[in-house]
C-alpha cells in the first residue's frame, strides 16, 4: 500500500483490510471484486492485483513469505524498494530501503545536484544507503532514515536545527537545503473532458467491468468516454454507448459534472440519467469483460474508479428528486 501512497493515507486502509483479509489464505481464497473493493479509492490499482496473484504463488508454495531477497523479486509486483522493505523490517537483514523520504535526506546530506529520477542519481543513492547501513541493525536504521525524512528533512522549510546529521550534512553546509533535492521538470497537466452515464431500466443500473489489461482494470464503471474535437458531452455519450455496448441510449437529464485528477491528467466528467431507445437490454461487450443490472443500493457494493465513485456519493446523497426514477 505504501507504494506510491502516503502514510497517512493509507493507516486507515491498511486497519480495515486485516480485518477483513487478516492472513495469506484469507487472501488467496478472496473474491477479486472483494478485494477491489477494499482497495476502492487508494489508487494504482494493479497493486490491489498483484496482492492478489502473490497470495496464490505464496499459497502453492507452502504458504510463507520467503525470507530471500531474490525470491522476493519474483513475486507479482515487488521491486527493489518492496523487497529491501520486506527484508530489512520483517526479518531484520542488511538490505537498504530507498523510497522518497530517503532519497530526500540522502540528496542534501551529499548535496546531489542532479535530478533525484535519473538512473545515476537512484544508483547513488542506494550504493550509499547500502554502505551507510550499520550490519545487524537493517530495521531500525531503514526506519530512521524514513522517519527523518518524513518528519524532519521535510521537502520545504526542513527542520535542520532538529536534524541529527546536521553536522554532516552538504547542503547545510552549502546553504543548497532549499534547492535539494533537484526534482528535474514538473509533470505537464493534461486536461481531459468525458461523459458517462447511468442507465436505468425497471429501477435497475447498467455497470460493467473494465477489462484486465486496461486502465483501471478490473474495477465497475458506467459507460462513456472522451469527447473527440468540437464534440459535446451528449453526443460524446450516446457514441461512447454504442461503441462499447452497442445500445442506443437517449438522454434524460444530467446529473451533475464531477472533476478529479489521476497522475497528470485532470477529468472533467460530465454525468447524465440515460434510457435505452430499444427493448433489449442485453449489451455486446466491445470494451469490458462483464455486465451487471442492480439494483440503485447495490452500487456500493461495487469497486468503481475515482470519478464514478464521486458521481454515486453525489447521488447517494442529493435530494429525492435527483435520484433515479423508474425508467
Amino acid at each position: 500500500m505504501l507504494q506510491q501512497t502516503q502514510m497517512d493515507r493509507v493507516i486507515d486502509y491498511f486497519k480495515k483490510w486485516m480485518r477483513r483479509f487478516p492472513d495469506i489464505p484469507t487472501l488467496a481464497l478472496a473474491r477479486q471484486d472483494e478485494v477491489m473493493k477494499a482497495w476502492e479509492g487508494l489508487g494504482y490499482y494493479s497493486r490491489a492485483g498483484n496482492i492478489m496473484k502473490t497470495a496464490v504463488v505464496l499459497m502453492e508454495n507452502g504458504g510463507k513469505i520467503p525470507d530471500n531477497h531474490t525470491d522476493l523479486l519474483r513475486l507479482p509486483g515487488i521491486g527493489p524498494y518492496t523487497a529491501g522493505a520486506i527484508m530489512s523490517i520483517a526479518f531484520n537483514r542488511d538490505y537498504p530501503v530507498v523510497d522518497g523520504n530517503v532519497e530526500r535526506v540522502l540528496a542534501r546530506v551529499f548535496d546531489v545536484d542532479i535530478p533525484v529520477k535519473t538512473k545515476q542519481a537512484r544508483n547513488f543513492f542506494w550504493e550509499k544507503a547500502a554502505k551507510l547501513l550499520p550490519t545487524g541493525r537493517a530495521r531500525d536504521f531503514n526506519q530512521a532514515m524514513m522517519e527523518l525524512g518524513a518528519l524532519v528533512c521535510l521537502p520545504k522549510n526542513p527542520d535542520c536545527h532538529l536534524c541529527p546529521l546536521q553536522s554532516q550534512c552538504r547542503a547545510i553546509q552549502f546553504d543548497t537545503s532549499s534547492q535539494r533535492p533537484v526534482t528535474g521538470k514538473s509533470s505537464t497537466i493534461i486536461p481531459i473532458e468525458m461523459a458517462t452515464g447511468v442507465l436505468l431500466k425497471n429501477n435497475l443500473v447498467f455497470i460493467q467491468k473494465r477489462q484486465p489489461d486496461d486502465v483501471w482494470a478490473n474495477l465497475w464503471e458506467f459507460p462513456g468516454g472522451r469527447l473527440k474535437q468540437d464534440e459535446k458531452p451528449e453526443q460524446a455519450l450516446i457514441r461512447e454507448f454504442f461503441e462499447e455496448t452497442e445500445f442506443q441510449v437517449q438522454l434524460v437529464k444530467k446529473i451533475t459534472t464531477v472533476q478529479h485528477s489521476y497522475m497528470q491528467y485532470r477529468v472533467i466528467l460530465h454525468c447524465y440519467f440515460c434510457r435505452l431507445v430499444s427493448d433489449s437490454d442485453l449489451p455486446f461487450l466491445h470494451a469490458a469483460q462483464e455486465y451487471r443490472w442492480i439494483a440503485f443500493s447495490e452500487l456500493d457494493q461495487f469497486a468503481f474508479p475515482a470519478g464514478h465513485r464521486k458521481l454515486i456519493d453525489f447521488l447517494l446523497v442529493t435530494d429525492k428528486q435527483t435520484k433515479p426514477v423508474p425508467l
